[in-house]
């Protein structure tokens, strides 16, 4: 896309009220050029716009233009309006340029201190209209003080809070050409706008996807009409309710019900209420300058009763298609895989955020970072993690090189929000660096995404090796550790099994090694043997420091195992007896979850691999808390951010930290796609795949597809008898690496495929070598 030559101005409202305020214009068509060839027009704001022209909206996006590093980048839309300027010119009105704004993130609440206009107190625009006659000429307008400005319906609007909107002050007069009102005022040009950070979007915009009608409506026990959508969500309501003008509609959001009543205590502080009132008539009500969490909501006020016609939820999240599914003959883990899904649909609105419900909503790097692998699988995330990791790039330089907890790094803005240092990468969430621009390249195989994140990634593996020790280990500085380890208390979620510094010191390998391997690709010899050398020393230091003569490793518990296994950090012997004794300890613990967000994206995979498919198998299909599905058997929709954010009794778990929408523990579904099913890349980009199924678990059928660049690849296995009947589907310039159980290596084609391999019915139990 060309950049933009701005001539506009950022502005804002030149009234002195807080709300959601409008700015528009009107323009003459300039004539004696011919017709309308094309017509752009350009909007950014700080805070959220909503762009009308010509009376209608000019796209179906909202909450545009998100969240960025707006320090650095603050992006906008491009919309081909030419089809609509067209038509005004044929009439030959005014053509009326409209922009609603909101605060958004920029000059609302934004994390969990209760700060507001952490950026700036106030939303602002800037937009710029590009029209191109026939003969050539162009006429271009935009922002500046010859635009005026006026109040909205929205009284208030926050993302955290909610919006409130007075159905009788709501028109579209101001939409309309030769419009006056003596309320508005001209707008304010903010002259000392830096107009330099203004970038197009890389990823996808904010949209709007399927509308749900509540599966059930009824009264709680103190009398609130309470509405039950029958999946946990992201987005908001839409409801159609008449009362007497001045009434109040007041609709709560919650994930979950405690003690039959809406259970808002894990949104902390965030109230995630919307108000209407009512103008007397009929009224539609569509708050969509906020979002909430919820599964239920909670419905109060004067007027008519709120009936299931009347009310919808409006599911909104990133324009992200669709590419990976899964499936298998066990119903629960059908539904584990779903949570997983609408967990990151939830989640992914705009960035990779932890969760989309309390006062929090950030773009936790430590999340994404293990998530990554399973995100692009299931969407097309190239553009959307493109985009977000040009932030990081913008806030590590910042930064001296340390990549923050979360980007955008509000937490930096803020009085030590955390109370943790920042002046120091950590392990896990700084490594998002290296870790995300590697997920992508082995989904997509586009060498661009390397070349955009290189920097990022040597620099954060430099600022690492910076704090090595002598010893050859990163054992110094702050840590998070294997966060949220289940036997941790409540309130004390760092008190994990595992070595802090075993976690950190296996991570800065992992990253040392993904980044000599990144710098290979690109040629970039120099790097190449940095890195590889560095891997090799914190290798050795690693087997000298943190490995016992028996085999055991620091700490002795299933997350350290795991990620030695998983990230090729021991020699094989070691790597043998390593998972000998993780199979071991999930065994002691009755193959219930002993690992926090460092070990549990790796933990099956560590089991599978050093030939403990079985234990694999145990671990994933295990019910009791802690367990992948024990939030399934408790009704759960998404992933929870605590194996027990709901205990069994129906209660909230106490902690502080409850979230019911959390995807980061849902990275097992990567390995439910690459062993389960047995669909994996075998470079990256899917040109050639490995085809490696690996029943068990009393599992009959298992079946994955992946719609990649070079078209759909499906895989389906089946036990039928004494056979495993095996369905293979690659389109053309694919082919695949087939390695069923049991049976001899060999290569397909393009085409469809079905064989038949003998497989003994007790094979589902075996225990299977699965190279990764």
């Amino acid at each position: 896309m060309e950049s933009v030559a701005w001539s506009a101005a950022l502005i804002e409202s030149g009234a002195s009220s807080t709300s959601a305020p409008r700015l528009r214009t009107e323009i003459a068509l300039e004539s004696g050029h011919g017709d309308v060839r094309s017509a752009v027009w350009h909007v950014s704001a700080r805070g959220i716009v909503e762009a009308h022209l010509a009376g209608v909206p000019a796209s179906d996006d909202v909450l545009t233009p998100g969240f960025s590093s707006y320090e650095w980048r603050l992006r906008y839309r491009s919309y081909d309006v030419t089809d609509r300027v067209t038509d005004v010119a044929r009439r030959g009105e005014p053509l009326v340029l409209g922009l609603q704004l909101g605060h958004g993130w920029y000059s609302g609440r934004l994390a969990w201190t209760g700060e507001r206009g952490v950026y700036g107190t106030r939303p602002a625009a800037v937009a710029q209209l590009e029209i191109e006659f026939a003969d050539g000429y162009r006429q271009v307008v935009g922002t500046g003080d010859d635009w005026t400005s006026g109040p909205s319906p929205v009284l208030a609007d926050d993302l955290y809070d909610g919006q409130t909107i007075d159905g009788r002050l709501v028109s579209d007069s101001w939409l309309r050409p030769r419009f006056t009102d003596p309320a508005w005022v001209p707008a304010v040009d903010l002259a000392d706008a830096d107009l330099s950070v203004l970038t197009p979007y890389v990823g996808p915009p904010v949209v709007r996807h399927e509308e749900i009608a509540p599966v059930r409506v009824w009264t709680s026990p103190s009398g609130r009409t309470l509405l039950d959508f029958g999946q946990n969500l992201v987005g908001w309501l839409k409801i159609t309710s008449r009362g007497a003008a001045g009434s109040t509609l007041t609709v709560r959001h919650a994930e979950v019900l405690e003690h039959d009543e809406l259970g808002t205590r894990p949104l902390r502080s965030a109230l995630a209420t919307d108000t209407f009132i009512h103008s007397g008539g009929e009224d539609v009500f569509e708050p969509t300058l906020t979002f909430h969490g919820f599964r239920y909501a909670e419905v109060t006020g004067p007027g008519e009763a709120i009936g299931a016609g009347d009310v919808v939820a409006v599911v909104v999240h990133s324009d992200l298609r669709r590419t990976g599914t899964f499936a298998c003959s066990d119903d629960l883990v059908n539904r584990l895989h779903s949570n997983v899904v609408w967990s990151q649909r939830g989640n992914f609105l705009d960035l990779p955020t932890d969760c989309p419900q309390r006062d929090e909503r950030q773009g936790w790097t430590g999340d994404i970072a293990v998530f990554a692998p399973t995100a692009a699988f299931l969407f097309d995330v190239s553009g959307f993690l493109r985009d977000w990791l040009l932030d990081l790039a913008a806030e590590q330089r910042a930064a001296d090189d340390v990549v923050p907890l979360v980007v955008p790094d509000v937490l930096k803005l803020l009085d030590n929000a955390t109370g943790w240092p920042s002046d120091s990468p950590t392990a896990i969430w700084s490594d998002a660096a290296v870790w995300v621009p590697w997920a992508l390249w082995e989904a997509y195989g586009d060498r661009e995404v390397l070349e955009q994140c290189h920097p990022s990634m040597t620099a954060h593996v430099r600022a690492c090796a910076r704090r090595v020790s002598a010893s050859g280990l990163w054992d110094t500085g702050f840590q998070l550790g294997d966060w949220l380890d289940p036997t941790a208390p409540p309130d004390d979620p760092f008190r994990a099994k595992a070595d802090k510094y075993v976690v950190a010191t296996a991570c800065l390998f992992r990253s040392a090694t993904l980044t000599a391997r990144s710098a290979a690709i690109l040629g970039r010899t120099d790097d190449e043997a940095e890195f590889t050398a560095l891997a090799e020393r914190i290798r050795a230091a690693f087997t000298e420091n943190y490995v016992a003569a028996d085999g055991r490793l620091l700490s002795d518990s299933p997350t350290v195992y795991a990620m030695a296994i998983a990230f090729d950090l021991l020699d094989p012997g070691l790597q043998a007896r390593a998972g000998d004794r993780l199979a071991v300890l999930a065994a002691e613990n009755g193959y219930r979850i002993a690992t926090g967000f460092a070990g549990t994206p790796y933990v099956t995979e560590a089991l599978s691999r050093t030939g403990h498919l079985d234990k694999a198998y145990r671990l994933l299909l295990e019910t009791e808390n802690p367990s992948w599905l024990y939030p399934v058997t408790m009704g759960a929709t998404t992933i929870w951010e605590r194996w027990d954010s709901m205990l069994p009794d129906g209660s909230i778990n106490p902690g502080q930290m409850t979230s019911f929408n959390h995807y980061a523990l849902g990275a097992v579904a990567d390995w439910l796609h690459r062993v389960v099913a047995g669909l994996a890349p075998a470079e990256p980009g899917y040109r050639r795949v490995r085809i490696a199924p690996r029943p068990g678990g009393g599992l009959t059928w298992a079946r994955a597809s992946l719609v990649t660049a070079h078209g759909r690849i499906g895989v389906g296995w089946e036990l039928a008898g004494d056979e495993l009947v095996l369905e293979v589907s690659l389109p053309d310039g694919v082919t695949a690496e087939l390695d069923p159980p049991g049976a001899e290596q060999s290569t397909l084609g393009a085409g469809d495929h079905v064989l038949r391999i003998p497989y003994p019915t007790d094979s589902s139990t075996m225990i299977t070598d699965v190279v990764t």
